[in-house]
């Protein structure tokens, strides 16, 4: 996403009526978004420019609207190589609805013509033409950046989980540090790498808000684990025993507090501070990823 910058003589030299530039939102909507404009007038006093959109339009005519100048840059330079082709993993802007999304491309085709990218604001991927695609580059203090390496094409060195085992389709399982969903851990599969310890995961459970499709998302691998193995069948759970717990389609870390009638029993979650009632179907128990093993909960205890 192009940062704001703070307005300056410098970067005020750079616009003038008549120029092409492209703007960006302050709509969290359109965030990473950049629509290609024309500059028609200045408000001198201000910072603000009116610009003519090219690809928008209200009451059938051109857009315009009166933007500040840190919404603005000017058209990006060609690239280096014209004949430059497209790979998985490039970080790319696509023309979409009027503007360039940046994403990141995150399948190709055999032949190399269709292109699937993928939006991190949006958290959906679409499929582009190479003609609707172009390389990022980031415009920062009156400059232009050199594109990003692709750099997610390296293996890393130091994770508890190799690149091996986490190839597309590889069963994983995925934490979150929003609040309200610390300690828990959530079914998915790995689509694809888009960055350096960085995937594209589809939840198994968790769907988007239209509820059409399972939900998909980047995360970085310190969120992320195997999927535990099957732990030995117990009958019964004990008072003060590490369990976790399945609800709201996830498996959330929880302390046996009571044990109740009917093979029910009751959670206390120590990270949300919540309890509640489960039968004993819906409980496993914990299991904690430690330098690349899985060990007990009481195993665990000991390190």
């Amino acid at each position: 996403m192009p940062r704001k910058k703070h307005a300056d003589t410098t970067a005020q030299s750079y616009f003038s009526i008549g120029d092409e530039v492209e703007v960006t939102s302050i709509d969290h909507n359109l965030r990473g978004t950049l629509f290609p404009a024309k500059i028609i007038g200045r408000d001198w006093n201000a910072d603000k420019f009116v610009v003519e959109y090219k690809h928008l339009e209200a009451n059938d005519e051109p857009l315009r609207e009166e933007v500040d100048l840190v919404l603005l840059r000017p058209l990006p330079p060609p690239p280096s190589e014209p004949s430059y082709r497209f790979e998985f993993g490039d970080e790319v802007d696509a023309f979409f609805s009027g503007g360039w999304w940046e994403g990141v491309i995150t399948e190709v085709d055999d032949e190399g013509s269709l292109f699937w990218v993928y939006f991190r604001f949006a958290k959906q991927q679409f499929q582009f033409l190479p003609s609707e695609l172009r390389v990022h580059q980031e415009w920062d203090k009156g400059a232009w950046l050199p594109p990003r390496e692709v750099s997610m094409r390296m293996e890393p060195s130091s994770s508890n989980l190799s690149m091996k085992n986490l190839s597309k389709g590889t069963q994983i399982e995925v934490c979150s540090d929003e609040a309200g969903f610390e300690g828990a851990w959530f079914s998915a599969k790995v689509i694809n790498a888009i960055g350096q310890d960085k995937y594209l995961v589809e939840y198994k459970s968790l769907r988007t808000e239209d509820n059409k499709q399972f939900l998909r998302e980047e995360v970085d691998i310190k969120h992320m684990r195997p999927c535990p193995p099957d732990a030995v069948v117990v009958d019964s759970f004990n008072l003060n025993e590490e369990v976790d717990a399945y609800y709201n389609d996830g498996w959330w870390e929880g302390v046996i507090s009571k044990i109740l009638k009917g093979s029910k029993y009751k959670i206390y979650f120590k990270r949300t501070k919540d309890d509640g009632e489960f039968h004993h179907s819906d409980l496993r128990p914990h299991q904690d990823w430690i330098d690349g093993t899985w060990v007990m909960a009481s195993q665990a205890l000991k390190f």
